[in-house]
């Protein structure tokens, strides 16, 4: 996908819901420990991209490591929806896990390997 588009998406249970305008040109294959285990792959959005619609208080954030990644994820279903963080110049960025876009397949997305684990 390469066309900008504006996706809705959300957890399982439905309870965290959001919309985001994105083309999915990058979307990650990341191999850090956390991306391999809950199978993540996230597209990354300015700020202005992304709205929260519904869920905010259902949701639990998750830290690790160096702590500059912040997982949101849904207390009822357990779904990783989206993370906060920041660039390396400073500008606040949500990495959507594009797993949870509605009606998304991921088998039809280009995938860009990240080599989280070394980093």
């Amino acid at each position: 996908m390469s066309e900008t588009r504006t996706f809705t998406g959300g957890c399982h249970c439905g309870q965290v819901r959001f919309e985001c305008t994105t083309d999915l040109a990058t979307v990650t294959a990341c191999n850090c420990s956390i991306c391999t285990k809950k199978g993540l792959h996230f597209t990354f959005l300015p700020l202005e991209s992304f709205q929260l619609r519904a869920g905010a208080e259902s949701l639990k954030e998750y830290l690790f490591n160096k702590h500059a990644i912040r997982h949101q994820i849904c207390n009822e279903c357990g779904v990783e929806v989206f993370a906060r963080g920041r660039k390396p110049d400073g500008a606040e960025i949500v990495a959507v896990n594009v797993a949870t876009i509605d009606h998304i397949d991921l088998a039809s997305l280009t995938m860009t390997p990240i080599d989280g684990r070394n980093r």
